[in-house]
């Protein structure tokens, strides 16, 4: 299987390379009419204050707060496919972040690079570039971007998103059948502009994730089931099994269900050492107009916390949070999340989220096998629907995370963000 992945990002540099130059040279009418270019303006305030005298010693010193504020400009630009039985495209994503306010205390919010003076950069950012190429209705991408996979979810949740290089093929050449193969080879997280190998729990790193990918669409849109592999190559090997499904009960009620199950194990030289991991997630929820209830439930067994690169989204699992994800090892967690809209209550625009997220059985350390932590969230978001300012969205965001276990850090944080998009094509 090495081999082949090896070989299949070969052939696809060969491909994009090839590709690059007929976008160029035989650039037609639907590479340009098809062409999306938009640019992001978003404002990020960020302020962590930690409590109880437990934040991370910096310099000899605890860290009381942790805040960084920044002006960022996120500008995706994706073409069309030129004519023909291969046709072949660009994806461009620039990504530039100005400091607003930062010094040696915006370490550990994760808004930016920090350099070994300690203080943050006054800008960082990147550039990067993906050529595609599609042959009837088989997508192949190759270069940087950045993918939202169940195994592998590029973070978007600071000033910049992150991105990973590599190459992948998603093909829909069968009915409501959706198959996906591939291999990442570097990762730039969310607050860095370079690009790095890949970790886990940083005993080593790797420069090889395979990927391997199938999800199925039936009963008229309403269900989807998903089987994917993943390996980061001599660090772990994981398989995650889907269901999802959405049911109207009648005219005012509709039910949903997003269940998963990870199982992973250590791969290869075993660079982190012998691991092992069950994860078991559900996400229910209910809708009645302007209302959503959730409920989330994930137990994590084994030796190992869930498994996913360094600085990857958790948001495959039902319990992801804002500031944290409850996947320590042996964790069970349950979480309540309220969602309402206003534009029935006549304030189209407003919504407001709240969620309370409570762990235990958290194998701290082999003395301690009974950690328990609880989260609670809130985000008001209002975007403005008339005017010279339509579409900006004001975002409120709001945490407190309490731990009960040696090593635990307790804060209570905030967040403003501003969004402005604008369609440039």
């Amino acid at each position: 299987m090495y081999k082949y992945f090896r070989q299949c990002g070969s052939y696809a540099s060969l491909l994009l390379a090839v590709g690059a130059a007929g976008v160029v040279i035989d650039a037609n009418a639907e590479l340009i009419d098809d062409s999306k270019a938009n640019l992001q303006l978003r404002n990020y305030f960020f302020s962590r204050d930690y409590t109880g005298d437990q934040g991370p010693v910096i310099n000899g010193r605890r860290q009381g707060e942790a805040s960084h504020w920044s002006q960022n400009f996120i500008l995706a630009v994706q073409s069309g496919h030129t004519e023909g039985v291969v046709g072949f495209g660009v994806d461009m994503l620039g990504m530039l972040s100005i400091k607003l306010d930062g010094d040696q205390w915006s370490r550990n919010s994760q808004m930016s690079p920090i350099h070994d003076d300690g203080y943050p950069p006054d800008s960082w950012g990147r550039i990067a570039l993906a050529g595609k190429a599609r042959v009837s209705k088989t997508d192949l991408k190759a270069g940087e971007w950045a993918p939202a996979l169940p195994i592998l979810r590029a973070d978007d949740g600071r000033s910049l998103p992150q991105t990973f290089q590599g190459a992948l093929i998603d093909s829909k050449e069968i009915e409501n059948l959706e198959l996906y193969i591939g291999q990442f080879r570097q990762n730039s997280p969310r607050d860095d502009g370079s690009l790095e190998d890949f970790s886990f729990l940083g005993g080593g790193t790797s420069d090889r994730f395979n990927l391997a990918g199938a999800e199925y669409t039936f009963n008229e849109k309403q269900t989807i089931v998903g089987a994917w592999y993943a390996e980061l190559e001599d660090i772990y090997d994981q398989r995650y099994f889907q269901l999802v499904h959405t049911q109207a009960l009648n005219k005012d009620w509709v039910a949903s269900a997003n269940l998963g199950y990870f199982q992973g194990s250590d791969n290869g030289d075993k660079l982190d050492g012998d691991l092992s991991n069950e994860t078991y997630s559900g996400m229910f929820s209910l809708k009645h107009g302007p209302n959503t209830f959730y409920l989330g439930l994930v137990k994590v067994r084994g030796n190992s916390k869930w498994m996913r690169v360094n600085g990857a989204s958790g948001g495959t699992l039902a319990n992801d949070g804002y500031s944290y994800t409850a996947d320590n090892i042996d964790e069970r967690s349950w979480q309540v999340r309220h969602d309402l809209d206003f534009t029935s209550l006549g304030i189209p625009g407003l919504t407001v989220m709240n969620r309370y997220i409570r762990g235990s059985d958290i194998d701290v350390s082999p003395a301690d096998s009974n950690g328990k932590e609880w989260i609670r969230e809130s985000e008001v978001a209002y975007a403005i629907q008339s005017g010279a300012l339509k579409d900006l969205v004001l975002k409120w965001r709001s945490a407190t995370v309490r731990r009960d276990y040696q090593g635990g850090q307790d804060f209570d944080e905030h967040r403003l963000i501003l969004v402005y998009p604008l369609t440039l094509l």
